[in-house]
């Protein structure tokens, strides 16, 4: 496994992070057992969770389940495992139906990191990321409360998620007034396919030393070699999807097909050729798929098939402004 380090701290992490938004919804606790099991033994050591996973995530969902939380912590409860890795989650969506059980108040902050190191059975959070911008909370608020939680040992770095560049950058600004480190990372959508971020989420980023983590790094199954797989009506979403691409996915599929990759692991590795990533999420439902996407980080791909990716899959033509002004 190859490892980074986490934006411009010190930490080093591997260069993929485990991701538990399915366990106990998707994968069962034996099943998330296996998988965390299996991954350490493969030199991963970053995992990724929030406290609303573990149950059906949609727009209109009202409260959050942390069962997944609480399926790693029975994992981590069973010695010796806590310090082989290093341990990221989430605050800002609804735990519970009150006012302030979401987003994030400093009232909310606190609550909600006791409640996650409860779930997790540590005393200790690696990475303690925001899953949304609130944008009608102070960012005095915010990392005042934050820096209580680093003060008091229950949070060792900040990173946020699904941030606009603005809103690093303004994060930053303030928590340099406050001589804080602020955010190390930024979790956000970014694929071959879902390139917004490359305008100014990715220079943002890079400026201010924080490193990018991608979600949905197979764009929601699109470019796990979809054309050889048959949809059933539960994925009705992802059959209309690949019609709306076929002609890119036809392209796409051939050219991994010539590099003699799976187009899962061709589109992971693209990532990780990008300096400012620094570990796409994986979210491995069997033990076998973590086994498969383990081959991702060993491939080389040349700047002859990097050109031919961005001409299937065309991105918003480079950083804002130049990408679409003189």
């Amino acid at each position: 496994m190859q490892y980074a380090h986490l934006g411009r701290t010190g930490l080093r992490v591997s260069r993929l992070a485990l991701g538990t938004m399915n366990w106990g919804y998707v994968t069962d606790e034996a099943a998330a057992f296996e998988i965390m099991d299996a991954a350490v033994d493969a030199g991963i050591n970053f995992f990724d969770t929030a406290d609303v996973y573990g149950g059906p995530q949609k727009p209109d969902i009202e409260k959050g389940y942390g069962i997944s939380e609480e399926i790693i912590g029975r994992w981590l409860d069973q010695g010796g495992r806590r310090n082989k890795i290093v341990l990221a989650t989430k605050v800002y969506q609804p735990m519970d139906y009150g006012q302030n059980d979401r987003k994030l108040s400093a009232y909310h902050i606190r609550r909600a990191c006791e409640d996650s190191l409860r779930r997790l059975k540590t005393d200790h959070i690696d990475l303690y990321q925001m899953h949304h911008i609130d944008r009608a909370t102070p960012w005095e608020e915010i990392w005042q409360a934050m820096e209580l939680l680093v003060q008091q040992g229950k949070v060792s770095y900040i990173g946020s998620s699904n941030f606009a560049g603005w809103h690093i950058a303004t994060a930053q600004g303030v928590a340099r007034e406050r001589h804080f480190l602020g955010l190390v990372a930024e979790q956000s959508l970014y694929n071959l396919v879902d390139r917004t971020i490359e305008l100014e989420v990715i220079p943002a980023a890079r400026h201010h030393g924080i490193g990018i983590i991608p979600w949905s790094p197979l764009a929601g199954g699109l470019l796990g070699g979809v054309l050889d797989k048959t949809l059933d009506g539960r994925r009705a979403g992802l059959a209309q999807r690949v019609e709306r691409n076929r002609a890119q996915l036809e392209a796409y599929e051939a050219l991994c097909g010539d590099l003699g990759e799976r187009p899962a692991d061709v589109a992971i590795a693209w990532l990780l050729h990008n300096p400012a990533v620094t570990a796409p999420i994986i979210g491995p439902r069997v033990k076998e798929q973590l086994v498969e996407q383990l081959r991702a980080p060993e491939i080389v791909l040349s700047p002859e098939v990097l050109a031919k990716l961005d001409k299937i899959w065309p991105g918003p033509g480079g950083e804002a402004p130049e990408a679409y002004s003189w």
